[in-house]
């Protein structure tokens, strides 16, 4: 019996935990037991054959049908979220044409809380799993007996399946139990044992631990409240065969990391203690939750270990009381300001919450600047099957895409208009803050006037001038900032900015980010070939003057535009600015 487990990715450098976790799971149940299987009415042989596949959504359809047809699989079953449902919905049917006699199955959030519209939207579409699939997947392999067609007049005798009765009616089997011992899981990468892995432009999922504890009324997450850990020791041991193979991004999945304070900081003891001075870990964490003791051990973690993904997602208490969020935002900001900067900060916001217009936003917006994060992401409510929102959103008027990602269109404090200008905000956000190319110019800014005063007149103005409809190369970033700087009437209304200054941060950002082979007609360049060559032997790099000359710049600045407030040392600057020459 062949069995093919499919994931089609957003991009090639992500990995599908739930196949392998499926996969590993099943081959180590089976092997367990010698492949012999005693079913309720005969023993049987099973040795499955079990294959993952993973693709990308980028891929033609066609060339991604090729590659599972040539699986020529039994069963076939698809990993679904809301970036791939539309996909997968194209590709299906497309399946039984080459493949008539394979059954078609799916699971994962999107599908599992969309099984009825799913299975009677796509007649190609033979079941689908429904929560946790480890249990599930394994039992319908022993409940067929190594007979692939016997798993259809099966379906009804396994829990956790949405299936279709005889007349045409999708049946439920009931709810599975969830796996009591977490450490039944086996490690999803055994490829990068045997020194199959892509350490540099892969992205390795992992979790030590599943489910949440808390409400967040827009998350499925909140529909399982169970908590289950791996042990520590088990988690370590795994941690050590991604540091041991160099892998340079670890994500852990665990929805909220830092709930048992033993487990996450012993955790983090050990990748400091172990570290390979290459590998990052990414953590989802509550940082108000954050203890005294784990505010303290991060003190001492270096620059490129770990980096934390904190959602604030709203600043507003009433908003967040709506959408069982706590409202201590005070001790949030508190805790996130502790946190030392050699972690890597990515603060989340969402819009089209309850009660949040744009002023609100705004206000939101300015507390999570305030912080200072690293990156700043600017999420859109997404209204998805199975979720508390769900049924809130139906009631008090909220529009939202039908189909994924589910996106808000407007709600009772927002009209689509507004949620338009926030995409564009989101935007400017990603160019002028999140990508780090304009540092020093947005830090002085934003120390000078509220952020979202700044940004959203900023969105106006490059409204009028098409920035939104065009290709937006990074140097044209910089060229429209300039210009809307240089307005008389930039709708900023504030007196704070200094032009000159910005200008000269605007200049020092712009030759910085790389060696230039000619200078845009906004940039003067104050270039003096003499002083540039006294620098460069002052720096001992006159040596080989060619190399010099090529891996430096020389500029000068009517401000020291290095110095913390710039503002405050107005006075001649000469720099020489140096390039990693790769």
């Amino acid at each position: 019996m062949k069995i093919l487990l499919v994931s089609v990715n957003a991009s090639y450098m992500h990995t599908n935990l739930a196949i392998r976790d499926l996969k590993n799971y099943a081959d180590s149940y089976f092997a367990s037991r010698g492949g012999v299987l005693l079913s309720a009415d005969t023993e049987c042989s099973i040795k499955p054959q079990i294959e993952i596949a993973e693709y990308t959504i980028n891929q033609p359809i066609g060339e991604v049908l090729r590659g599972i047809a040539a699986s020529s699989s039994d069963w076939i079953l698809f990993s679904t979220y809301i970036w791939n449902a539309e996909y997968v919905c194209k590709l299906l049917p497309e399946i039984k044409k080459v493949l008539p006699n394979c059954i078609l199955g799916s699971g994962g959030p999107e599908f599992g809380y969309g099984a009825k519209k799913y299975l009677t939207s796509i007649s190609d579409l033979d079941f689908i799993i429904f929560g946790e699939g480890e249990l599930t997947f394994t039992d319908m392999i022993e409940k067929s007996c190594g007979v692939p067609q016997n798993l259809l007049a099966k379906l009804n005798d396994i829990k956790g399946i949405y299936y279709r009765s005889n007349d045409g009616e999708i049946v439920f089997s009931g709810n599975r139990e969830l796996i009591e011992d977490f450490n039944e899981i086996p490690f999803p990468y055994p490829e990068i044992a045997e020194g199959k892995a892509d350490p540099d432009h892969k992205i390795y999922y992992y979790e030590s631990s599943r489910g949440c504890p808390f409400g967040c009324s827009y998350c499925l997450s909140s529909v399982d409240k169970r908590v289950r850990f791996k042990s520590l020791e088990r988690t370590c041991d795994e941690i050590q065969i991604f540091l041991d193979n160099n892998i340079k991004l670890v994500k852990f999945v665990d929805r909220t990391y830092n709930l048992d304070e033993n487990h996450y900081i012993g955790i983090w003891e050990y990748i400091a203690k172990h570290h390979n001075g290459k590998t990052m870990f990414h953590f989802e964490i509550e940082a108000e939750y954050l203890s005294e003791n784990a505010l303290a051990f991060l003190q001492n973690v270096p620059a490129g270990v770990m980096q934390f993904e904190m959602g604030v997602q709203s600043a507003n208490k009433k908003t967040l009381e709506a959408i069982n969020r706590s409202t201590n935002i005070e001790e949030l900001a508190e805790k996130i300001k502790k946190i030392p900067r050699t972690i890597h900060q990515h603060l989340d916001l969402i819009a089209g919450l309850p009660y949040e217009d744009l002023e609100s936003f705004g206000h939101s917006y300015d507390f999570v600047m305030e912080l200072r994060p690293d990156a700043l992401q600017l999420g859109f409510l997404k209204v998805l099957n199975g979720t508390k929102m769900e049924q809130y959103a139906k009631d008090n008027g909220w529009k939202w895409m039908e189909s994924p990602a589910y996106e808000t269109f407007s709600t009772p404090y927002m009209n689509f208009n507004d949620i338009a200008f926030l995409k564009d905000v989101e935007i400017v956000t990603d160019a002028y803050w999140n990508k780090k190319s304009f540092s020093y110019t947005m830090n002085y800014i934003f120390r000078m006037m509220r952020p979202w005063k700044f940004i959203s007149a900023f969105v106006e103005y490059a409204r009028t001038v098409n920035a939104f409809l065009q290709a937006r190369r990074e140097s044209y970033w910089f060229e429209i900032l300039y210009s809307f700087i240089q307005l008389e009437k930039n709708n900023l209304n504030c007196e704070a900015l200094d032009k000159n200054l910005v200008y000269d941060l605007l200049r020092y950002d712009f030759v910085r980010a790389g060696k230039k082979g000619n200078f845009p007609s906004w940039y003067k360049h104050n270039y003096d070939k003499d002083r540039h060559r006294k620098l460069l032997d002052e720096n001992g790099l006159l040596g080989n003057s060619r190399i010099g000359f090529a891996m430096t710049e020389y500029e000068e600045f009517d401000y020291n535009v290095l110095a913390e407030k710039p503002e405050d040392e107005k006075r001649y600057t000469q720099l020489l600015i140096k390039y990693d020459i790769i």
